[in-house]
Parts: structure tokens; sequence; C-alpha cells
């Protein structure tokens, strides 16, 4: 969220040391409509209010009859539960964030939402006492009181910022006077345009419970005059208005200007915003609302619409871009995606990418993000969206041409496999894997979309990136650990020892569910069971018994089995002084499949290739 500060614009209150959480609790606003004459400026409505109305004047009889009382007279014992409050203040796991870009000292920092005893002087004044008729001379020096008494200001001459400041006041006033007893703070929100708008108010109190209310008409009213009269910051008018204020009368007022994306329940429709737009022009709006406001669909790719477009580049000889050098051929991406996955699972991370059976998706802290969805045959489409992209900014504000991700790209590249940033126009960048090679259309090259993908670039980053998330190991043997673990995942041949070997098994680090993430990757080796001794002698005895062998000289009855790697050699031995050449020799694999050699083929050499045959039959059913 951006300050009226970054803006130019006038200082709400002189107490502002806390940063308000740009995502107030509540269920959402309830838009209420008005026209261009609910949205004008103080001057146009009725100056004169009525005592009992003027929110600078705490009423002290005929609460009844206004519908507000003073604030220690409530008597509302329906405060709910809190089950949610203050989320957005906790603290981010800055190190997890920034690691899985795999730059650990390039930290976004989190939002920090200051204590009270942080935000507020040492020298603040105490709460007006009860009854109190607080005036301009003995308001803390925070500039405001909760108790009536304030002179009605003279505005035949309004001074914007003066005015604004008063406007502050008097919403945070009125929000005071319909608090129930027993609050301690109230954080209101509120979102407005010049044809709809709205506003929520959260009261909590000693027991971190909190009552939802809508707030009044009257402060609605102030609001929108608010809203008028911010036009004259350089930004424009604000988008949503954030006010804090605890009993003790420190006041915190913050502008939003939609640098982040709204809350879900806080965004307006399309044509409130694009009517705002038109009352007020601006320059620039930020890109996601642009996005929100225009992208009518432009990124959608549904199966006709793909069809359509690859049978129009065929026409007109559109090919894709061969992409060989921005990343790693897809089997290594895969594994190391997966290996990163991993490790911030061990980790308990919240951040880094995650794996899905055929999917894998990464969301980082810098509002970018991508999907990677694996299709039969060796397909696989990588999409996904950077914060502010510039080529999406130049269309959307600009009135440039939208790039053509899908330039070339084959039919299959449809919304199923799309990262959803198209369905509200945010995609900025699509590639795709086809016949051993990457592609891509009008996409940005790979060094611009750091910001959206986890850092699989090398195997040295995805080290790098893992030996990050182990607090307090450093050294020459966990980085060779680390390194042993990506090759392994690179082989697809990681086992719960290997991860064991870095994380170790003392329950710090969740084995299990890392081992989980390897596992549908497909990169553990899951070979199957060994196979029992028996069930190698049988499977031979059947195979001789089949193939009606004489058996005089090598009676069934005497077959013994060795185990070696990933099976058994079975044999008939020789007596002591019996010398045999071309001796039959079988070997049986843990997956059923026999082989049979002879005495004159050593079984040291034998073994070697029987083994890489069983390792390649393995390997086969992972690709397939």
């Amino acid at each position: 969220m951006t300050t009226s500060d970054d803006r130019n614009a006038p200082p709400a209150e002189d107490d502002l040391g806390a940063t308000p959480a740009s995502d107030a609790p509540g269920p959402g606003i309830a838009p209420r409509v008005h026209g261009r004459e609910a949205a004008a400026t103080h001057e146009d409505r009725n100056p004169a209010r009525r005592a009992d109305d003027d929110p600078g004047i705490a009423p002290e009889s005929g609460a009844a009859e206004s519908g507000t009382a003073p604030v220690q007279e409530h008597a509302r014992e329906e405060v709910a539960t809190r089950e949610d409050r203050n989320s957005a203040r906790r603290a981010e796991d800055a190190r997890g964030v920034a690691a899985a870009h795999g730059a650990p000292g390039d930290i976004a920092p989190p939002v920090h939402v200051q204590s009270r005893e942080e935000a507020a002087p040492d020298h603040r004044s105490p709460a007006p006492p009860e009854g109190g008729t607080g005036t301009a001379s003995d308001e803390p020096d925070v500039g405001f009181t909760l108790g009536g008494g304030i002179p009605v200001p003279d505005t035949s001459v309004v001074d914007p910022e003066a005015r604004i400041r008063e406007l502050s006041h008097d919403i945070a006033r009125e929000l005071a006077a319909s608090a129930p007893e027993g609050w301690r703070e109230l954080t209101a929100v509120f979102a407005v345009t010049v044809v709809v708008g709205g506003g929520e108010v959260v009261f909590t109190d000693d027991e971190e419970r909190m009552l939802r209310a809508e707030p009044p008409e009257s402060v609605l009213d102030s609001v929108r005059e608010h809203r008028d009269l911010s036009a004259s910051f350089e930004g424009g008018p604000w988008w949503r208005l954030l006010v804090q204020l605890d009993r003790e009368g420190h006041l915190n007022v913050d502008y939003d200007f939609g640098d982040d994306p709204f809350p879900d329940d806080q965004l307006l429709t399309p044509e409130a915003y694009l009517a705002d737009l038109q009352a007020y022009p601006r320059e620039r709006i930020p890109v996601w609302l642009a996005a929100y406001i225009g992208h009518d669909d432009r990124q959608s790719r549904p199966p006709a619409e793909a069809a359509r477009q690859i049978r129009a580049d065929r026409a007109a000889g559109v090919v894709p871009v061969v992409s060989d050098n921005d990343f790693p051929d897809l089997a290594t991406l895969w594994s190391r995606w997966s290996v990163m996955a991993a490790a911030f699972v061990a980790a308990g991370s919240q951040w880094g990418p995650r794996v899905l059976p055929s999917l894998g998706w990464f969301e980082g802290s810098r509002r970018g993000g991508c999907t990677l969805y694996l299709l039969p045959g060796g397909r696989a489409v990588l999409s996904g969206g950077v914060w502010d992209a510039p080529a999406l900014d130049a269309a959307y504000n600009r009135g440039e041409p939208m790039p053509r991700l899908y330039a070339g790209a084959p039919e299959w590249v449809s919304n199923s496999v799309l990262n959803p940033r198209f369905g509200n126009g945010l995609l900025s960048f699509c590639y795709w894997w086809e016949d051993g090679r990457w592609y891509r259309g009008e996409s940005p090259a790979a060094d611009e979309l750091s910001d959206a993908l986890p850092g699989v670039w090398t195997s040295a980053t995805v080290a790098q990136v893992i030996c990050g998330l182990i607090d307090g190991e450093t050294g020459d043997d966990l980085r060779a650990a680390v390194d042993t673990l990506v090759a392994a995942a690179e082989a697809n041949v990681v086992t719960r020892e290997t991860l064991v070997s870095v994380f170790g098994d003392d329950g710090s680090f969740d084995i299990d569910g890392a081992f989980n993430q390897i596992s549908m990757a497909g990169a553990t080796f899951t070979g199957p069971a060994p196979l029992p001794e028996t069930a190698a002698l049988d499977r031979v005895r059947r195979h001789i018994t089949e193939q009606e062998t004489d058996t005089d000289r090598y009676p069934l009855e005497r077959l013994c089995a060795d185990r070696i790697s990933v099976g058994w050699m079975v044999y008939v031995p020789t007596d002591p002084d019996e010398v045999a050449i071309g001796r039959a020799i079988f070997y049986v694999a843990d997956d059923g499949v026999l082989e049979q050699s002879s005495s004159s083929i050593a079984p040291s050499i034998y073994a070697d290739g029987f083994e890489q045959r069983f390792r390649e039959r393995r390997g086969a059913l992972r690709a397939g």
C-alpha cells in the first residue's frame, strides 16, 4: 500500500506510527450506489449540519433519537469470538521467501505493522474521562480526542489539506460513537468510486473478540467528501481509505492507491472503476487494475480458439521461437523443481515450489508465479506472470498490442494447461516443450522471468537454495550431502536415506512430507521389493521344466541362489573335483525377469549388464 506521504499528499494525522494492514478482516464491503451528487464536495452538500449530527460533538442525551451514544454508554455484548484478527501482521519467513527464487540475499521485506507500544509516543495523553468534553486546547498531542465539544469549523474558505484532516477526525469520532461498550480498537476500510462505495468497521475488545458492523451513512458522506478532496493528490484520489483508532485516541489513516491488488471482498465491479476513471482521469493505473477492467478475455485460449489460431498461424507462416538456452531440458527442470519442493516442505516453509501429480506450481514473494504441466508424450507447458510486466503495462496503459504469447503454439496449449493468470489478463509468458525442445511465442527470455520461477537454473543454484533452508548448518559436509541429493534427484534415484543425510532424522524436518514430494515427481528409486530366494528358485525350475531341458547333469533339486544387487544368481554348483565349462547360470531380477547365461562369462561381468538392464526397465516405466 502506498501512503499519502508517498504521493506528496498531506499527512492525515499527527500520529501515524503504525503501518496499517492492507487487508482488514471482515466478510466484505457491502457497496452502496450513489450518483455524482452523492460524491460532490462538501460545499455542494448542506454545510450547516445539525449539532446532534455533527461527529465532532458526542451527544450527551437523546441517544435513542440520534442513533448514537457516548462511547462509555454502549451496552452491546454480542461481540463475536475473534478468529482471524490481524493475520496479515504475522512475520513472513523472509529467508524462505527469498530463497525460493534462488537469491537468499535478496529479500523482499514483509509488511510490518507496529505494535501500539511502538506506534504511540511515550508522552501520549490518557483517554478522556467518562463524560468529558474535550476541546481543542486539551487534545492529546496526537491531535485528536474522542470526547465532544469540538467547535464546528468555519468552512467558508476551504483549505483542502485542512479539510481532509478535519474529515479524518470526523470519520474517526463518528465511528467511535457507534462502538460497543468495552471496545479497545477499531479498524475501518472504505472502498469508493464515483458511482458505488461502501465500508466496514471492525471493533475489537481487550479479550481479542471482534464485532463487524456497517458504518453510519453520515460516515460514508464524510468518506466521499474526503475522496473528492483527495483528487488533488499527485496520484489522483485514493481507491481505499483505511482508518485505525484506539480508545486512547491514537488515530492512523492510510490511503490505498492500488499498488497492490485489493482483497477480493473489497473489489468493486470493472464498470465502477471505469466510471471513476472517466471522472478522474489518470496517466497510469496499476497493471493489475488495468487488466481487471480491460483484459476482455484476450489471453483466454479455449480449445476451439487454439485450433483456429494454429490454422491461422500456419496459413501466415508463423512459427514459434526455438528456446534452447532459456531453461534446462524438461526432465532436469522437473527433477530440480521436485527436490526444491521437497526441501521447502521439509523445512516447513509456506514458500517455495510444490509438486502434484504431473503439475508443479510456484508463487513467489514478488507476486510472480508459474505452473508447469506435464502432458503425455513427453510434452509440457510452462506459463505464468511477472508482476508489472513491461509488455502488459504497455498494452493496458499505452494501448500497444498485447504480446502474442501463443504465436506458433500447438493446439494442445490451451486454457486447461495455462497458469490461472490468463483468466485476469496477467499472463506474461508461455513456453511449451515438444520433441525434446522448448518453444515460445512473444514471451520474454528467461532472464526477465526470475521473479516468477524457483531457482532451478543450475544444480548449483538449487543446492544453494537448499543449504539456505538449514539454520545454523554450514560447511563442506553439508554442501556435499546437498550436492548428492540434487544429483540423485536428477537421476531419479532419491531415497529416504538421501534426504536424511541432508536434513537429519531427529524430527526437526518433515522427512515424510519431503519424500512425498519426491515420490509424486517420480524422482525416487521405486524399484520392486527384493524377490524372495524361494521365488527365484521356483522361477528357474519352471523355466527349465517348460523348456523340457535334460536335467540329468543339472539336477533341479541341487539349485542354489546367491543374492546380487537387483536380484538373484541361480545355478547348480559343481562338485569339488568337477570341471564345468559353459554350465548354465540363471539371473532372476527383483521384477521377475529371468535371463540365462553360462559359466563362460564371469558372473561379476554379467551382473553389471544385468543391473543396467533392470534400471533401464524401471526408467522406461517412469517415462511412460
